[in-house]
């Protein structure tokens, strides 16, 4: 078993921006941004006080989504329309106005006007890698760290990552990473603004740029650095905790670990490159299962190809001890998941540490047949594409070994084109044969939408944490 050996240092919040000009990577978390103008330079913008950009995370990445602009008083949300502004290499889907810099189903008057732009648009993606948010078709690979560490120059886009497609283990191909663009819209104001007095802020042509950022749900996470006495390493991570944390009570933690083409990134990467962090911390799963988020962000690759751990693996386990013993973490209640290298972690940590987690959810990952039958005394529930050349197999292999022991695996396969709904059904005749180990592969074809271009194996967990039924089957577990 393990023992606590590792210490913590409080990090302040990672609000910085850096200057893409100078090759830097840019932080989507931070709380301000040059302006190319002043919102009261002149009588058309005299009336604003301030012009937020608000990002959202989906299945592939954070996006700008949304800008609220302040004004001096309450508009009136019914004079509004879709026209009234204009984005910068943008499409505007919707504009009403609201009492907070928050979206909201429909608007009501109010101080801000929010902007809302489709999450489609190119120029919305702040988390890219050369396969984009589904950009570059390539035969599926998994390549976790067949690639050397990455240089100097490579480190600003994340280092060693998952390739592509086409290259696979061991080809020596650079692999992408991942870079955090900064969240910034420019945008004019292109018709009359009516208060709710009925006076007119008349239209004009001064080109307005956001200066603060809201990161909805990534906000709500701190960050800080573990220092491990016992390997010696140190952990970077997130922290997500309940927002109305009583240490009278106990709950359950999560832990999240990323993909390689995370490694090397800002520590808030693994909260924007996609869901698998940010999906448990949202106010709809909080409010069904109230725990702690975890997720650390790696400077290295952590587990090979070869399934060979580096020091970063047991230095995962000490910090998931060290949360737990700092905060009122219900030691029978934690659980793992993980996509690709993450999904690996969470296996050879449930084969080492069999008391650490009381069920895991694995996405796109596998392990080694041969070291694989304890998983046989493990809570699992793993999701794969049928188009996954390495972890669709490396997964059937597991499964057969587990049934080999005698563990009842329960399966059925998923359409990641089905709708939430149908997912949904599914999910449940899964759980209605109430198996410790839950397999559901996702169906040949359905992973990888037609030009998206990203591969099966990455665009697995686009989908995967979409799936809320997934989700509440974990939090039931307990050891």
């Amino acid at each position: 078993m393990l023992s606590l050996k590792g210490v913590f240092v409080i990090d302040r919040r990672l609000f910085v921006a850096a200057s893409a000009g100078a090759g830097a990577m840019a932080l989507a978390g931070c709380s301000s941004q040059s302006s190319a103008s002043d919102p009261g330079s002149d009588s058309e913008s005299g009336h604003i006080r301030s012009i937020t950009a608000i990002t959202q995370v989906y299945g592939v990445g954070q996006k700008l989504i949304a800008v609220a602009v302040e004004y001096d008083t309450a508009i009136d949300t019914s004079k509004l329309t879709k026209s009234t502004f204009k984005v910068s290499g943008r499409t505007v889907t919707k504009v009403y106005a609201n009492r907070a810099a928050a979206l909201a189903d429909s608007g009501s008057d109010g101080r801000y006007v929010i902007v809302e732009m489709s999450p489609d648009d190119t120029a919305a993606a702040l988390w890219v890698t050369q396969q984009g948010s589904g950009s570059a078709s390539g035969s599926p690979t998994q390549s976790q760290s067949s690639t050397a560490s990455p240089s100097a120059s490579s480190s600003a886009s994340g280092g060693s990552g998952d390739a592509p497609g086409g290259g696979g283990p061991g080809v020596g191909d650079s692999t992408p990473g991942g870079t955090i663009k900064a969240a910034k819209a420019t945008l004019v104001q292109k018709a009359d603004v009516t208060t709710t007095s009925g006076v007119s802020y008349p239209a004009g042509s001064t080109e307005l740029t956001t200066t603060a950022v809201k990161n909805l749900i990534v906000d709500d996470f701190e960050q800080f650095t573990y220092k491990d006495s016992a390997t010696g390493e140190t952990l970077k991570y997130n922290l997500f905790t309940p927002k109305n944390y009583d240490s009278g009570k106990s709950y359950p933690l999560v832990l999240f670990m990323h993909d390689a083409s995370v490694v090397n990134v800002a520590t808030v990467g693994p909260l924007v490159q996609g869901l698998g962090a940010v999906c448990w911390a949202s106010p709809e799963d909080q409010a069904k299962h109230e725990a702690f988020v975890l997720a650390p962000e790696y400077g290295s690759v952590v587990v090979d190809d070869e399934y060979k751990p580096s020091p970063l693996f047991d230095a995962t386990a000490d910090l998931v001890l060290a949360v737990t013993k700092k905060y009122s973490v219900d030691p029978k209640r934690r659980y793992a998941t993980g996509q690709s290298m993450g999904a690996m972690m969470s296996l050879g940590l449930n084969i080492k540490y069999p008391d650490l987690f009381a069920a895991s959810f694995i996405v796109a990952g596998q392990w080694a047949s041969d070291e694989s039958a304890p998983l046989a005394d493990t809570k699992l529930w793993v999701v794969v594409s049928q188009d996954d050349t390495k972890a669709y197999p490396g997964e059937n292999a597991i499964m057969k070994v587990i049934k080999a022991e005698g563990t009842k695996v329960a399966t059925d396969v998923l359409d990641a084109q089905a709708t939430q709904a149908q997912s949904a059904t599914v999910v449940r005749g899964v759980v209605a044969q109430k198996a410790p180990v839950n397999y559901t592969p996702y169906q040949a074809g359905t992973v990888v939408t037609s030009g998206s271009g990203v591969s099966a194996h990455m665009a697995t967990w686009h989908h995967a944490y979409t799936i809320p039924g997934i989700r509440d089957w974990i939090m039931q577990q307990s050891l």
